[in-house]
C-alpha cells in the first residue's frame, strides 16, 4: 500500500447513486458491512438525495457514517470501490448490448478513482460485468487479485433458490454454482450441484421430489430469464444484486476466505486464458485469493470455453 493514500479499512465508496448503488449501500447499512459508506455520482440532486433519506434511518442499522457528492474526492482512502455507474438495461436489452456506452464511462471514471483511492480493491457490478471487469484491469494496470466483477454470484442465488424451491429444502442447504458470463451463455454446474451433500443426481427424498431432466431446462431458464422478467415489471434488478454485492463486500473486508462465483482474470483454467469470466474463487482481504479448479463434465467444460468465447469477442471488438 502506498503511503501517501492511506486507506480505512473499513470504508466502501459506491460509485453511482442509481437503483443499484443506493440499494448497494442500504444493504451494507443493513448488514453492517462497513462504518464508512461513500456514494459518489454525477448527479448531484440524486446523491443528495439518497444519502439524506439513508442518513434518516442510521438510527436503526449498525453504527456508521455515509456521505455522498459529485465530488469523486468523496471516494478517497476507501479501501473498496463498488463500481455500479453505467447505461440502464432496457427491456428486450442485452447486457452485452451495453458494453460500449459503460467502456467509454469507465474510461473517465477509472483515471479519477485512481488518483484518489489506487490502493482500492476494484469491485466491477457495471454490466456487461465480464467485459467491464476486464476492461478495468486493462485502463488501470492493477494486479488481477485487486479487480474482480459480482460475476455469477447473483445468478448463482437465483439458481440456488429455484432448486430450493422445487425439492422443498432451504435454500441454505443447496450448494449449486453458475460459471461463465452474467449473461445469455452462462453455464449451470449441474454436476457438482448437491443438497446436504447429496448429489442433485442421487437426490431421491420422499416428500421432497427429484430433479429431471424437464425440471433442469425449466430451472435453468428462470435463472437466465431473471433480470428480464424483473426489468419488465419494474423498470429494474435492485434489491438482489444489492444483497449479492454487499455479501462480496463483507468477504473482502472481514477477510473471510468466502468461496464466491466472482468474475476474474483466468488464465490456464480449464484452458481458458486472457479472459473475466466466473468461477467459484476464494475471496478475503487481498480480493482474490485463488481460482478453484471445480470439476466439470464435458458438457460444462465446452459450455465454459464458449461462454468464453462470447466474452473474448465483445472485448475484441472494443479494441482490447
Amino acid at each position: 500500500m502506498s503511503e501517501h493514500q492511506p486507506v480505512s479499512p473499513n470504508k466502501v465508496a459506491i460509485v453511482g447513486a442509481g437503483s443499484v448503488g443506493a440499494t448497494i449501500a442500504y444493504a451494507c447499512l443493513l448488514r453492517g458491512v462497513a462504518k464508512q459508506v461513500a456514494l459518489f455520482d454525477v448527479n448531484r440532486a440524486k446523491v443528495d438525495a439518497e444519502v439524506l433519506d439513508l442518513n434518516h434511518g442510521l438510527q436503526f442499522v449498525p453504527v456508521a457514517t455515509l456521505e455522498g457528492s459529485d465530488d469523486v474526492e468523496v471516494c478517497r482512502g476507501a479501501h473498496v470501490v463498488v463500481i455500479t455507474a453505467g447505461a440502464k438495461q432496457k427491456p428486450g436489452q442485452s447486457r452485452m448490448d451495453l458494453a460500449t456506452a459503460n467502456v467509454a464511462i469507465c474510461r473517465d471514471l477509472l483515471p479519477k478513482l485512481q488518483a484518489v483511492a489506487p490502493d482500492a480493491l476494484y469491485l466491477l457490478v457495471t454490466n456487461p460485468v465480464d467485459v467491464i471487469t476486464y476492461v478495468t484491469l486493462k485502463l488501470t494496470g492493477l494486479p488481477p487479485a485487486r479487480v474482480i466483477g459480482s460475476g455469477t454470484v447473483l445468478d448463482s442465488s437465483r439458481f440456488r433458490f429455484l432448486i430450493a424451491r422445487h425439492l422443498n429444502v432451504a435454500v441454505q442447504n443447496v450448494h449449486a454454482y453458475i460459471a461463465g458470463e452474467h449473461g445469455d451463455s452462462e453455464v449451470p454446474l449441474w454436476s457438482s450441484a448437491n443438497v446436504a451433500n447429496i448429489p442433485l443426481d442421487a437426490w431421491s427424498v420422499p416428500g421432497h421430489g427429484k430433479i429431471s431432466a424437464s425440471d433442469r431446462e425449466a430451472i435453468f431458464h428462470g435463472v437466465k430469464n431473471a433480470a428480464a422478467q424483473v426489468i419488465s415489471g419494474k423498470g429494474a434488478t435492485n434489491y438482489a444484486i444489492g444483497l449479492a454485492t454487499a455479501k462480496i463486500l463483507e468477504a473482502l473486508l472481514r477477510d473471510e476466505n468466502r468461496v464466491l462465483p466472482v468474475s476474474s482474470l483466468l488464465s490456464g483454467y480449464h484452458g481458458i486464458d486472457d479472459v473475466c469470466l466466473s468461477v467459484p474463487c476464494v475471496v478475503n482481504r487481498f480480493g482474490l485469493e485463488t481460482q478453484l479448479p471445480i470439476p466439470m463434465n464435458a458438457e460444462e467444460e465446452a459450455g465454459l470455453r464458449a461462454s468464453a468465447d462470447t466474452i473474448r469477442k465483445a472485448i475484441r471488438s472494443l479494441g482490447f
